[in-house]
């Protein structure tokens, strides 16, 4: 886990730059042993579509390559894929964060 954080503390600035404002990143502390090696990161878009435009940037930025290279054997795979939770959520009316 702490060579996938330190891929991650080096590519926030082209995150940021793609328009990819990251509220955060967490890993697990204590937890059960099915928790070891979870890594976790939210996303604020102002919509789905500038979502999709933010990391199809990043993912073209010749720049992002090194650290794809870098991470992509530390992320687990399943079946030829990477093992990689992705969920698009919504505010609930109620959210402090909207």
């Amino acid at each position: 886990m702490p060579a996938l954080e330190s891929v991650f503390r080096d590519v926030s600035v082209l995150q940021a730059k793609h328009g990819l404002k990251v509220v955060g990143y967490w890993v697990p502390s204590g937890n059960e042993p099915a928790w070891d090696n979870t890594f976790a990161y939210l996303i604020e878009h102002p919509s789905r579509k500038a979502a999709e435009a933010n990391w199809s940037a990043l993912h073209a930025d010749p720049a992002f390559q090194p650290y794809f290279k870098t991470a992509a054997p530390l992320i687990q795979h399943a079946e030829g894929n990477y093992k990689v939770d992705e969920v698009y959520m919504r505010p609930t009316e109620y959210s402090a964060m909207k």
